[in-house]
C-alpha cells in the first residue's frame, strides 16, 4: 500500500492503526489510559484518548507511549 500523501491521510491511517492495535490487544480506552499513567501520561482518560483518535491528531510521544502501554515493540510503516 502506498504511503499517504497528505497530513489528513497520515492522521487517519495512524488513528486507525492505534485503534486496530487496541483491538488486537483486547484493550479498552480505559485500560490504555491506566497503562499509560506509569509512562508519564497521568492525565489521559477514556474521553481524551477517544477524542485524540477521533480527530486523528496526537503527538508522537502519545503514539509511542500507547504502543509501549500495549507492549507492542514495533511500528512498521507498511502497517500504518
Amino acid at each position: 500500500m502506498p504511503y499517504p500523501t497528505t497530513d489528513k491521510e497520515w492522521a487517519d491511517r495512524t488513528a486507525r492503526y492505534v485503534k486496530a492495535q487496541l483491538k488486537r490487544h483486547a484493550m479498552t480506552y480505559d485500560e490504555l489510559a491506566e497503562k499509560m499513567k506509569p509512562l508519564g501520561f497521568e492525565g489521559e482518560t477514556k474521553a481524551s484518548i477517544a477524542n485524540k483518535l477521533a480527530r486523528g491528531t496526537f503527538p508522537a510521544p502519545f503514539l509511542l507511549a500507547a504502543m509501549a502501554a500495549m507492549e507492542e515493540p514495533t511500528i512498521k510503516l507498511e502497517d500504518v
